[in-house]
């Protein structure tokens, strides 16, 4: 374990890109999973079956070839991202699949007649959904999203294929400098573990402060 010691800060560099690739992908994925799920349940049947679709494609497939197709696909059309960027797009679009699904789940809970209600007092559909629906939504949303944050802050170990240094690549790095290998992966289970266990506190108190909204 004196190694660990000794090489720590490569691996505090490693779990610094794991939360910085969590955190982007996390903010994008909502933003997407958001859209796509006002699509799915919008009475557009071009706009509901193109999210359907992107759905079925991105859950259906392996993130691991999603994160291939995006680094070393897209360059035979053209199209090329630095490792960093690749692993913010491939992410992204793939927790935004799952998040619009959780979405969908926690807008169609929500009572229809509050909807009705809302716009018999003279509110847009659009105000009715961003004041009444999806405040509602958002308290629903909560626990399943705590589930896919954990998980997308794990799956970030992927990324190490396409050479983005973070927790799970750094680790690689020094085993293969110092030819031991027990040590760093049971110290960056501990550092996967407390960064999982951080963020599930920090859900749970979000979760306990919107139940109390309502």
């Amino acid at each position: 374990m004196d190694l660990v010691l000794q090489e720590f800060p490569l691996l505090l560099k490693g779990a610094y890109y794991t939360l910085l690739i969590t955190a982007v992908s996390m903010t994008f994925g909502l933003i997407i999973g958001l859209l796509v799920a006002l699509a799915r349940i919008t009475g557009n049947k071009v706009l509901s079956g193109l999210a359907r679709f992107y759905v079925s494609v991105i859950r259906g497939t392996p993130l691991l070839v999603q994160i291939f197709i995006i680094y070393y696909g897209l360059p035979d059309v053209g199209i090329t991202f630095e490792p960093l960027t690749a692993a913010f797009i491939s992410l992204s679009i793939n927790i935004g699949a799952y998040l619009s699904e959780t979405f969908r789940g926690a807008i169609i809970s929500i009572p229809k007649g509050q909807m009705e209600a809302a716009l018999s007092i003279g509110m847009s559909y659009s105000q009715a959904m961003r004041r009444i629906i999806l405040p509602q939504a958002a308290r629903v949303a909560i626990p399943p999203m705590g589930n896919t944050f954990i998980g997308i802050l794990k799956e970030t170990s992927l990324v190490s294929v396409i050479t983005v240094t973070e927790l799970l690549r750094a680790s690689q790095l020094l085993i293969s400098k110092h030819l031991v290998v027990m040590p760093f992966y049971i110290a960056i289970a501990i550092m996967y573990w407390v960064m999982s266990t951080g963020f599930s506190i920090l859900l749970g108190k979000a979760e306990v402060k919107l139940s109390k909204a309502y």
